[in-house]
């Protein structure tokens, strides 16, 4: 005879039942957990800094056509994209060789000088020897002339984020025939050409540009007569002791471009 149940039996029963189950896994699956996303490509950002409001759209537009790239600021002159860069520490500036009130010789030895991780790339429409070797010596990653920059200039930018050099390709021929050459010679390579401190080659440029000390003191912020210590010294060290002289000097230097007369 079957013996009956009584309601303790049966919750021992349950008890056991529920010891002998296995629990459930937490096992991912595809339906809820699925895989991540593919990751975002990194953005470049990037500084314009040319004096000629038309130049700077024209790369504004350039740019923004990269997924990658991404314009952050523009300035108009040198001294503006060494302060702009302090605030905003682009990954790149794209920097004007012939500014107005800092030229871009200067802007780029400021700028590296605080900013040691931007990239710095001349756009210019001069690219004689001696300029694209003062810039390299300065620190520029990369010079491109104008006339290519719409071939050149994404991949250059690019380049200069991992931290290759990038040159338009007659600079770059040029480069490697100087290195031959210096080779061929016994491996003697110039000297840094220019004696001026930085302060003295901003207190020429605005010489050239037709400032005054007065005007020259307050676009500087310092005395007046700190500015004539440093213009007696550019002129001793230039052995140029004229105004008319010292511009011609910083014209034929690429310091600040001549004006061009209109008809």
């Amino acid at each position: 005879m079957q013996k009956e149940l009584t309601y303790n039996d049966v919750r021992a029963q349950r008890a056991a039942a529920a010891q002998a189950t296995p629990a459930p896994t937490n096992r991912a699956t595809p339906q809820n957990n699925p895989a991540p996303p593919p990751a975002k490509q990194a953005t470049i950002s990037v500084l314009l800094a040319d004096d000629h409001n038309v130049v700077r759209e024209g790369l504004r537009l350039l740019l923004e056509s990269a997924d990658d790239i991404q314009v952050i600021g523009e300035v108009e002159n040198g001294r503006q994209a060494v302060q702009k860069t302090k605030e905003l520490k682009p990954d790149v500036v794209v920097l004007d060789l012939a500014m107005p009130n800092l030229n871009g010789l200067e802007a780029t030895r400021q700028i590296l000088k605080d900013e040691p991780n931007t990239k710095v790339l001349i756009l210019s429409s001069y690219s004689d020897d001696e300029r694209v070797q003062q810039l390299v010596e300065e620190g520029a990653i990369g010079y491109l002339v104008k006339q290519t920059a719409a071939t050149d200039l994404l991949k250059a930018i690019r380049e200069a984020k991992k931290g290759n050099a990038y040159f338009s390709p007659s600079i770059s021929k040029r480069l490697l025939d100087q290195m031959r050459e210096t080779f061929a010679n016994g491996g003697v390579v110039r000297k840094k050409g220019n004696s001026l401190t930085t302060r003295e080659s901003e207190v020429l440029q605005l010489i050239a540009e037709g400032y005054a000390n007065k005007q020259i003191a307050a676009e500087l912020g310092i005395s007046i007569k700190t500015v004539e210590k440093h213009r007696q010294q550019v002129m001793n060290k230039l052995n140029i002791h004229d105004v008319a002289g010292l511009t011609r000097h910083a014209i034929a230097k690429g310091v600040v471009v001549p004006v061009q007369e209109t008809m």
